[in-house]
């Protein structure tokens, strides 16, 4: 059962690429990727994302605000807006190549050479969308800690926390690069495990003399 592995894994990835691309589009666009709230009035929760501010208040009311200037930002949001759009693109990129590499399509059948290397394709362009994915991610939670346990700050000035996009964004990165590599290693298994060509057996002989042959003269005075 050779073909059990590739299977598999290909199935196994293309649903964890789906899932982290799926989730990446949703980090790139909610507003949580911060979240604040005040001591001072408690019914209000402020929520931070790469393209607008939003409040909530206790009556289930928000009220978002987008960014003023794209240049106004801090580095951090600016850049990674760049990359979550990026990485959405190459996720998409990735998905669409390592479909049309699947056993289960009959594009290419006649060309499994083309087809491995379309999951190949698939796999590297997946897991580089993980990794731009992880990196704007990363980066904004590092900047949420400094500014969080910063001394320099009053302790009555309200901090920034962690919004539930962050760990969203973790969690898709992680599944993009995790889908990457075992489409990767399907395409690797599947180029490994191609059967050979049967070999060419020639049948018995048939009995008798073969065709085209004839007696010596001194054997068939014998035979008379």
């Amino acid at each position: 059962c050779t073909w059990v592995f590739p299977s598999f894994a290909q199935g196994g990835g293309m649903l964890l690429a789906l899932l982290g691309w799926i989730s990446s589009c949703v980090t790139t666009f909610v507003p949580l990727w911060k979240n604040l709230n005040l001591d001072l009035n408690e019914l209000e929760v402020w929520n931070m994302g790469l393209w607008q501010v939003c409040i909530t208040q206790e009556e289930g009311v928000v009220e978002c605000q987008a960014h003023g200037s794209f240049l106004a930002l801090p580095p951090e949001l600016r850049i990674s807006r760049l990359l979550m759009c990026l990485s959405n693109g190459l996720g998409l990129l990735g998905c669409l190549l390592a479909a049309l590499g699947l056993e289960g399509w009959r594009t290419c059948e006649d060309k499994p050479g083309r087809k491995r290397q379309l999951l190949l394709g698939g796999g590297a362009t997946l897991g580089l969308a993980g990794i731009t994915t992880l990196v704007p991610v990363s980066w904004v939670a590092y900047n949420t800690v400094l500014d969080f346990w910063d001394e320099t700050v009053p302790d009555i000035v309200p901090r920034w926390e962690f919004g539930e996009a962050t760990f969203l964004g973790w969690f898709a990165g992680a599944f993009l690069a995790a889908g990457g590599l075992l489409l990767a290693c399907s395409a690797r298994a599947s180029s490994t495990d191609t059967p050979l060509a049967p070999a060419c057996h020639q049948g018995p002989a048939a009995p008798g003399l073969p065709r085209g042959h004839h007696l010596h003269p001194k054997t068939a005075d014998l035979v008379i």
